[in-house]
């Protein structure tokens, strides 16, 4: 039977040198009782030291000190082996500063790991990551000098090459919950998302570590029903009940929302429209590429946008939205709910998500581009200092016939107008994202043409193509200069399709909606090319 105790008496548990993995995803499923009592006992005694650190995704705001960068204290951890970096500043500053040893695990391999290590293997072999960062040929996931360990290599089999991503011991997963029975099983009826909950209990179980898990109250054994336990007694050993300000639904953002969990079904008009803005411009843009009954993966920053713009047109319920920490259908979020959707149809294991995904189950991917090369090469992952890793970017893009890529064509002082259908660049961005060579690869152009995928590259003024004979120019937004506004802005010059189009002026237009949701219906199961006019 599983022990209730306070946080201060778990963390008082954890060793130097232990490997410690933690729940989460953005703002949700982060056990912050236990993140707080950790940092407090570190400050006041210096112990533990040198821990492994081991997640999925980041769960912080980038900016504030709650989540996991409580751990980023010099001298707490040692090394750190994460999916997604980008949200943890201090945890970002002690890698940058080589002060710890940093690696980046694309997302879906991350979690096949979980069920490698809870069954005992010695890894996963799978495609995922070729040609990308974490290919030996490239870093091998390494984020800087210090980090030496070989933690994936790349193999032949059967004249294909893999990438086999080797298993570590777990000595503590600490994950969050709703509800402990006095038993020790666990319900997560309150939480916006799956999560590996389970898969990391299994895990640590498995590498013969413990099991910690907080929960927001506690109730009689055999008062949960069976089919609501996500993890079951046998694989917890401590519980922590946490105090109501540290166990949000989504931390520093709302305490409970029960339309993210499926309690209840809200009406789509409290989604709000998207202000008419270069973003509203992209996801318009992105939203074009929809066929029916689609199943749709939006990532995280600019294409949230997409599900919004959905919303707008009267589609939602014609596609289904997914999620990668395991959320099918509903409205998909951004911010701090990125991960979670109002009015989700089905939630699943963040792992499974992702065995769906690697099983080719997408039809269509729209993720962020925030630097582009002349080679069709992505990179959302490292820019220099800023280590912002993979997350689930490698396997979505990697699985998924259709992509589109989208971000702005300059960034930092970036400034346009909108007007009568058309676009105008008031005041041009100081950074050129489209650049000869990007400096991480997140996803493989190489990759991409060899495949036979469809990609396209989407900015607020220009849509681009990943074509055999390279990146392709396909349509520019009406009011623009090919020269000046677009080609002048790149470092590379790209091919110029003979058949250059103008982008549909109603992306370029205040009314809403567009009116896009007959011509999106009226495609059949291979889709057609959006709507566009020859440019003259």
């Amino acid at each position: 039977m599983a022990k209730v105790i306070s946080a201060d008496e778990a963390v008082q548990m954890i060793k130097s040198g232990d490997t410690v993995a933690i729940s989460g995803f953005m703002g949700m499923g982060h056990p912050e009782e236990i993140s707080l009592a950790m940092e407090k006992r570190f400050l006041e005694t210096g112990e533990p030291r040198d821990l492994i650190l081991t997640h999925g995704a980041s769960q912080n705001d980038g900016k504030s000190n709650w989540g996991l960068n409580r751990w980023g204290k010099e001298g707490l951890i040692k090394r750190v082996i994460a999916a997604h970096w980008g949200l943890q500043p201090d945890i970002i500053r002690l890698a940058v500063t080589e002060k710890i040893e940093a690696y980046n695990i694309p997302q879906g391999p991350y979690m096949n790991l979980l069920q490698a290590i809870a069954s005992k293997k010695p890894g996963i072999l799978t495609h995922v990551g070729l040609k990308t960062f974490v290919d030996p040929r490239e870093t091998c996931g390494r984020l800087n000098s210090i980090s030496k360990e070989t933690l994936v290599e790349l193999m032949e089999i059967g004249g294909k090459e893999y990438l086999f991503y080797k298993t570590f011991p777990i000595d503590w997963a600490i994950i969050r919950g709703t509800t402990a029975d006095e038993l020790g099983n666990i319900s997560i009826e309150r939480e916006g998302i799956m999560l590996e909950f389970l898969a990391l209990a299994l895990a640590a179980r498995g590498a013969g570590g413990k099991v910690i898990v907080q929960v927001e109250r506690l109730a009689k054994a055999g008062t949960i029903h069976p089919m609501m336990v996500k993890v079951p007694k046998v694989v917890v050993d401590y519980i922590v009940v946490a105090k109501p300000e540290n166990h949000w639904q989504v931390p520093m953002a709302e305490q409970y929302n029960p339309s993210l969990c499926g309690e209840i079904r809200v009406p789509l008009s409290e989604v709000a429209p998207l202000p008419m803005n270069e973003r509203k411009i992209l996801s318009r843009r992105c939203a074009m590429e929809l066929v029916p009954d689609a199943v749709i993966n939006l990532g995280i920053g600019i294409p949230t946008g997409v599900g919004v713009v959905c919303a707008e047109e009267g589609l939602s319920d014609n596609l289904t939205m997914t999620v990668e920490p395991g959320v099918i259908g509903g409205v998909a979020l951004g911010g701090l709910y990125f991960g979670c959707a109002i009015n989700p149809e089905a939630m699943v294991d963040h792992p499974n998500m992702f065995d769906f995904y690697d099983g080719g189950g997408l039809d269509l991917a729209v993720l962020g581009m925030a630097e582009m090369d002349q080679f069709g090469n992505v990179n959302v992952s490292k820019f220099g200092p800023r280590i912002a890793g993979s997350g689930g970017f490698v396997d979505i893009t990697q699985s998924t016939p259709n992509v589109v890529f989208c971000g702005t064509l300059t960034a930092s002082g970036l400034k346009v107008e909108i007007y009568d259908g058309a676009l105008k660049i008031v005041n041009e961005g100081k950074v050129k994202k489209l650049v000869k060579k990007v400096e991480h690869i997140t996803f493989s152009g190489e990759y991409g043409r060899t495949s036979g995928q469809k990609i396209l590259y989407v900015t607020e003024r220009a849509v681009f193509e990943l074509k055999p004979e390279g990146v392709t120019l396909v349509e520019i937004a009406p009011g623009v200069d090919l020269e000046k506004d677009i080609v002048n802005q790149m470092e590379f010059k790209p091919i110029i399709s003979p058949d250059l189009k103008q982008m549909d002026p109603r992306i370029f237009n205040e009314r809403i909606p567009m009116g896009i949701k007959p011509e999106i219906l009226a495609k059949n199961s291979d889709g057609v090319q959006s709507r566009a006019v020859p440019v003259k």
